[in-house]
């Protein structure tokens, strides 16, 4: 026969009992239920006997019950009830060690190890060994996400003042990523309230020191670079481990109130840009043509310069012609005869008739 220990024995407060009515036990041979509130038969009061739950409580504070002695049996004792605590105690304690001493470390990630509050090293990516805590503690820090801050945060207006006293509204972004694990970790506090500190702060600097035309148009390229510059300069001063990698400017208008008025001036200025691209362009054309028709000129007296002669009649007769084209004319071929000419039939010659050539007469001359 195998006897059970005591300490896997069911205890006392887990018997079960009879079910009992609402107002008294099951076991009535009379069947009726009990009142309350009556004085049961007999004029004696049942005396109350312990429950199994008072018992059991009774137990578990040291004392004795029902069978007098002893403590709380449903805990193990006796000789093995030592190794058995001993025993959990080293398994908790070896999941413990596993699990605050082994630290898998992704691509992406770099560990800071300090032991006792102090920096003792860097952990790189794989399976990493430290002591257990609370000896070693490690903080695992992402190395290669770019992280981005928008201003203004939440949407709204981020009015700032320019270098010739206006407002501007401006909208941009900033990039930034951890280069350096162990300054970002002991060296700033709160890692991305400084950066958005430090880019506001660089930003309004910038802006004060440039004009409304240059933020709203050519000047962006400026202030971004000039606002990464800055912004690199105070956190690496914070040894923050901390850089920057952009500066974007999504928006700069000027404010709501008078983004109206500034859009009927930007519009002015683009149509007067118009205009003088317009000028521009047929002053070089004029210009192209001058030049065109000097080099032709240069050719002609090049050649004048070869034979003066020869180049002046050539340049009557070319003259002559264009001239002598487009009127109405009578060549007279033979010398010292007075020519006859009948000036009313030349006046009724249409003026877009050709030029023609008329012979006169042998005998009496030509016409």
């Amino acid at each position: 026969m195998t006897i059970l220990p005591a300490w896997l024995r069911r205890p006392p407060f887990l018997a079960i009992e009879r079910p009992k009515g609402p107002w008294g036990g099951g076991d009535d041979s009379s069947g009726e239920p009990r009142n309350p509130w009556a004085t049961p038969s007999g004029g004696r009061k049942p005396t109350g006997a312990p429950s199994a739950l008072d018992d059991f409580l009774r137990k578990a504070r040291g004392g004795g019950g029902g069978g007098g002695g002893g403590g709380f049996s449903g805990l193990p004792t006796g000789p093995n009830a030592r190794r058995l605590w001993i025993i959990g105690a080293g398994i908790i304690l070896l999941v413990w060690i596993a699990f605050t001493s082994i630290h898998p470390i992704a691509p992406q990630q770099r560990g800071v190890v300090t032991n006792f509050g102090r920096y003792t090293g860097t952990l790189q990516p794989g399976v990493q060994f430290t002591l257990p805590a609370p000896f070693a503690t490690v903080t695992k820090v992402d190395v290669q996400n770019i992280r981005t801050e928008d201003f203004p945060d939440g949407g709204g207006e981020n009015l700032m003042l320019t270098g010739d006293q206006n407002i501007i509204n401006l909208a941009y972004s900033v990039r930034w990523k951890i280069a350096s694990p162990e300054d970002y970790v002991f060296q700033i506090d709160k890692p991305r309230e400084t950066v958005r500190a430090t880019a506001e702060a660089a930003m309004r600097e910038v802006v004060a020191n440039v004009s409304l035309d240059q933020a709203l148009g050519p000047g962006r390229t400026f202030i971004e670079n000039q606002v990464q510059e800055r912004m690199e300069t105070i956190l690496r001063d914070y040894n923050s481990g901390i850089v920057v990698q952009g500066v974007a400017i999504k928006q700069a208008d000027p404010p709501e109130r008078v983004n109206d008025a500034f859009k009927d001036v930007t519009a002015a200025q683009q149509d007067s840009q118009a205009y003088r691209n317009q000028a521009q362009s047929y002053a070089q054309q004029v210009l192209a043509a001058a030049q065109g028709e000097a080099a032709q000129f240069d050719k002609v007296f090049e050649q004048y310069k070869l034979a003066p002669e020869v180049t002046r009649r050539r340049m009557y007769y070319e003259t002559m012609e264009a001239v002598l084209a487009k009127s109405d004319k009578t060549v007279v071929e033979t010398p010292g005869v007075v020519p006859y000419l009948p000036l009313d039939r030349a006046r009724r010659v249409p003026e877009t008739v050709s030029p023609a050539t008329t012979d006169a007469p042998a005998a009496g001359g030509g016409q």
